[in-house]
């Protein structure tokens, strides 16, 4: 007698091969969804007028952003555990929370710089702004761009620590929420 799922299964690996049907069609939009969030999230950072000359404005800003991240990763944590391609949501949830934090401490350094110059070692485009935001979160930090001012440098250590958390606590929630949405449809992971 055969073994249905050792149908679906290719030899030795434990896993259905079948990657085509809905699965692969989910994973083609959740991938154009996550880069069609990326692109606009850093196009309204190229359009948006960030000129302000005011450091309160940069502070609030800053705040706000910070705030709307978390509401994202709360907002994205429950729509993971109603999809019915958990994975791929969270995937698609982490590449847009992730985009928008780096957008806004790339915003922040831009206003402190527009308001303030002299707040980094050259003057900073937009461009530079999400280099340099990019670089710290990575932790390369190539050195090309450094914080002079001491509230650049706070903002930077604020931005270091965040996303340390970002990737720790984000990282967890989703892969909780993951686990939930899973759960609900009546699959558990495949241990690991």
């Amino acid at each position: 007698m055969s073994d249905p799922a050792a149908s679906r299964t290719g030899p030795g690996r434990g896993r259905a091969t079948d990657r085509s049907g809905p699965g692969r069609r989910a994973a083609v939009i959740a991938l154009a969804r996550a880069v069609c969030v990326a692109v606009g999230i850093v196009a309204a950072f190229y359009l948006l007028p960030l000129d302000g000359r005011r450091t309160a404005a940069t502070w609030a800003l800053l705040a706000c952003g910070l705030l709307a991240v978390v509401v994202v990763l709360v907002w994205e944590a429950r729509a993971i555990v109603r999809s019915p391609f958990p994975r791929l949501k969270a995937v698609e949830a982490f590449a847009a929370t992730l985009v928008l934090y780096l957008v806004l401490f790339a915003s922040a350094y831009h206003l402190m710089e527009s308001s303030s110059p002299g707040t980094f070692s050259e003057p900073l485009t937009r461009t530079d702004a999400l280099y340099f935001a990019l670089t710290t979160f990575s932790t390369v930090g190539f050195g090309d761009i450094t914080a002079r001012s001491q509230t650049a440098r706070v903002v930077t250590m604020l931005q270091m620590l965040g996303g340390l958390l970002l990737v720790g606590v984000a990282a967890r929630i989703l892969a909780g929420a993951v686990q939930a949405g899973l759960r609900r449809q009546g699959r558990a992971s495949p241990p690991e």
